[in-house]
């Protein structure tokens, strides 16, 4: 369930359970409570809601839902079937005008009547949608998803003294690409095949990765094998910088080149300069070399003292 509906299930675990700091339990508990669930109602509002698939955990984090109508509009919809529309809604027992207006932009009826019900186009700013409609001479099902068709319309041709060109905007935006997923196209690494542990890296491979972690000495990169490794901060870019966020973020594809493998201690150093010299490139080292120091020699006690503690070994 986790891989078919992450957010669904994520919401039934308590924020603070997740683990937010080291400190969390050394604030006020009350506060840190309404922060968490704030940022987790953001997130389903900004994601949206299959108003026929959701249970009450996931409900009644949209803006304008208690828990009492969360539980009414699963009872509902188990009673009656799904919903067909946005509409049908307004018949849910205690979900009044005020908390439809609410939360009807953040709740997805997909396959209904309407295809814009299943987007985050509020059913107030409809009109709009009728009017590109009208202008452009398509039906919604031939708009929706059309991204450069839509990009060559003007938002201002749909403004009015309702709905500025802010909202038309986002409209436009939402029409591009609808559904639940807010994300743009995800972006992924492809590591060089052959390259699944450390000890099949070598000295001066320039190989694709991408950023795990930045801290204030440089940032780690996983490139393929089990160890991530750490570009300096000395090595991020060609020129100077104060800070590694200023370089890269989390996330973000990168190609290093090889620069020190230390297979025993597990560490692989890295760098993104676009150009590396020869003296910055170290070699390999497998194993720790022995320490031939010699011991340094006893050096004998003096004193009366010494002399007591040499009898007393003598005995």
């Amino acid at each position: 369930r986790r891989l078919q509906d992450p957010l669904a299930e994520l919401v039934k675990i308590d924020p603070k359970s997740i683990g937010v700091g080291q400190y969390q339990h050394d604030v006020n508990q009350v506060q840190l409570a309404r922060g968490l669930d704030a940022v987790v109602e953001d997130c389903v509002n900004a994601v949206g809601v299959d108003v026929n698939t959701a249970s009450v955990a996931l409900l009644k984090q949209v803006s304008g839902l208690s828990a009492s109508v969360s539980e009414n509009i699963v009872a509902f919809r188990n009673e009656h079937g799904a919903f067909a529309n946005r509409k049908q809604l307004k018949k849910v027992p205690r979900l009044g005008d005020k908390a439809y207006e609410q939360a009807a932009g953040f709740l997805r009826v997909m396959n209904g009547d309407n295809p814009l019900d299943a987007s985050a186009v509020h059913p107030e700013a409809y009109p709009v949608v009728e009017a590109i409609i009208s202008h452009t001479h398509k039906s919604i099902r031939d708009l929706i998803g059309q991204s450069q068709f839509l990009r060559q319309l003007n938002p201002a041709n749909f403004t009015n003294e309702q709905f500025g060109l802010p909202t038309v905007t986002d409209i436009l935006q939402e029409l591009e690409k609808p559904g639940r997923d807010p994300r743009p196209e995800f972006k992924s690494v492809e590591f060089q095949a052959g390259i699944e542990k450390i000890s099949d890296l070598k000295i001066g491979m320039r190989l694709a990765g991408v950023v795990t972690n930045v801290a204030n000495f440089g940032a780690f990169v996983d490139i393929g094998v089990h160890q991530d490794g750490l570009v300096h901060i000395s090595h991020l870019s060609d020129n100077f910088i104060k800070d590694p966020r200023a370089a890269v973020k989390t996330g973000e594809l990168v190609n290093v080149t090889v620069l020190e493998i230390d297979v025993e201690r597990k560490r692989i150093a890295l760098s993104m300069k676009s150009a590396v010299n020869a003296n910055e490139i170290k070699p390999e080292r497998t194993q720790r070399q022995p320490n031939n120091k010699q011991p340094k020699p006893t050096v004998p006690l003096q004193g009366a003292m010494g002399n007591a503690f040499a009898k007393a070994l003598t005995k």
